[in-house]
């Protein structure tokens, strides 16, 4: 999954698509209510392709998991957010087991469902190719 573009912005709900840059200011869309808005110099944000989620091995990119997870969805929204801690932790144990668990916090699986389902909503999460594949021809 391509996350180019796609950031989160500290203390705004949702996620952002970045529409253009200038040398002054960026401008975003809202994935959900596509309102556009400059950003200012005092916004925090976070670009999703740049995050990436801890193992005990090494680490695994934020699209990898959102690919996993449109895996074990078959393409469909996945658990809500606002999920018990215990079904948090399955789910994310389900998706990937050797995630560490003294560094992806509770606050941190809640993101990665909040904004796989985001993505969803806004048409952005699609199957794998090699699954797509194997989905047609079950058909």
């Amino acid at each position: 999954m391509d996350l180019e573009g796609i950031i989160s912005i500290s203390g705004r709900i949702g996620l952002f698509k970045v529409i253009s840059h200038r040398t002054n200011s960026v401008i975003v869309e809202n994935l959900i209510d596509k309102k556009r808005m400059p950003l200012s110099l005092r916004d925090q944000t976070n670009t999703l392709k740049e995050i990436v989620i801890y193992t005990y091995n090494n680490t695994i990119s934020l699209s990898e998991i959102f690919d996993k997870i449109a895996k074990k969805e078959k393409g469909l929204k996945t658990i809500s957010h606002k999920s018990t801690k215990e079904e948090l932790k399955s789910f994310f144990g389900e998706i990937l087991s050797d995630y560490d668990e003294d560094r992806v916090y509770i606050s941190d699986m809640k993101k990665v469902a909040n904004w796989y389902n985001l993505l969803h909503d806004a048409g952005l999460i699609c199957l794998p190719t090699k699954e797509k594949d194997v989905m047609e021809e079950k058909k």
